[in-house]
């Protein structure tokens, strides 16, 4: 089971084909990589299921291949395309590939990558995230890791050189690599992701998640939306790549609207401004665990998180639902409209 997703394989992949399972999305969330957290927020798993389930849709139309079969109609359980279910799914029918096990050595070695491809063969998940950036809002990780000189935005740079106080759209859209099964995420030259690629090609992979960015760019903006950043994970099989996990969600993505965002960072957010005493535990035990034999830091961290306030749970409900309804362009649940959301998390 995965943080926010369980997983159920019907029939497993092997080194010579594909299998077959399902996502099922739960209400659960994850912030800072924590895994679950303590609540649980009511329609979240629906509008994931239902969002990324319309991004799937869009790019097979695109002739983009993807690892998804269709969404379980949750009156029926058959499985049919997202248009056909008469209630919002929270089941998404999906091909299987093999994910080997990924070793860490220690400190020193690391994790041993030769041993994960050794035993996926050519049938296996990257074990990269593709991350696409069209621009650059508040919270996002490019803030601490680069200047705007580094993107030919000397103009907007303040005094020392720093990002304004203020989203900034990027010239084009910026592809960057991260690794995916590792304890902590860590961005990654162009030479080191290639070598974790395995027999992907780093030129492919690069090339795919730019064709996802711009369907869902181009979906985004028909729906009155400004899509942000976001990233792919892949499957490689008989040399051919194709988009696995979920794609363009409130969470593995970042959109706004009307100039106010619209994802998990408002979760993020509220975390930073109401429980720092956690975040920072979280900080220091991802420090820490570099020096350590074991590669899970939440084994250090000192504090758990607190629970979300019940108007706030009320509140992000609310907000992936009608962000949901919004995107897709279909009422599947009874709440206020986005607007209104937003406003509602703006009260917080």
């Amino acid at each position: 089971m995965t943080s926010v997703k369980e997983f159920r394989v019907d029939a497993p992949a092997t080194a010579d084909s594909l299998g077959r399972g399902r996502f099922v999305f739960t209400d659960a969330y994850s912030v800072f990589d924590w895994g679950q957290m303590p609540d649980a927020i009511p329609r979240k798993g629906a509008s994931l299921c239902a969002m990324g389930a319309f991004n799937f849709e869009l790019l097979e139309d695109e002739g983009i291949p993807t690892h998804y079969r269709g969404v379980a109609d949750p009156d029926t359980s058959e499985i049919v395309p997202l248009a056909d279910a008469t209630a919002p799914p929270t089941e998404m029918a999906i091909d299987l590939t093999q994910v080997p096990d990924l070793p860490y050595e220690g400190p020193e070695a690391g994790y041993d990558y030769d041993a994960f491809h050794a035993a996926g063969g050519e049938n296996y998940l990257v074990p990269l995230e593709v991350v696409f950036r069209n621009r650059v809002p508040i919270g996002s990780s490019l803030r601490r890791r680069t200047d705007p000189a580094d993107f030919g935005l000397d103009d907007i740079a303040g005094a020392d050189g720093d990002w304004p106080d203020e989203p900034v759209d990027l010239p084009e859209p910026v592809v960057e690599f991260s690794t995916k099964y590792e304890q902590q995420d860590r961005y990654l030259t162009r030479a080191e992701a290639d070598r974790i690629a395995g027999v992907a090609a780093i030129d492919a992979l690069e090339s795919l998640a730019r064709d996802v960015n711009r369907v869902v760019t181009e979906r985004a903006e028909t729906a009155g939306f400004v899509h942000e950043d976001g990233k792919i994970e892949c499957l490689y099989v008989d040399g051919e790549l194709r988009v696995a996990d979920v794609v363009g969600t409130f969470d593995e993505n970042r959109f706004s609207y009307g100039g106010r965002g619209i994802s998990k960072e408002v979760v993020r957010q509220w975390y930073k401004a109401n429980d720092p005493g956690w975040v920072e535990a979280v900080k220091e035990a991802k420090a820490a665990v570099a020096e350590r034999d074991i590669d899970d830091w939440r084994e250090l961290c000192e504090r758990d998180p607190d629970p979300l306030p019940d108007e706030v749970v009320d509140a992000v409900s609310e907000l992936y639902a009608a962000g949901t309804n919004a995107y897709t362009d279909r009422e599947w649940f009874d709440v206020p409209d986005i607007e209104a959301a937003l406003d509602a998390v703006d009260d917080l």
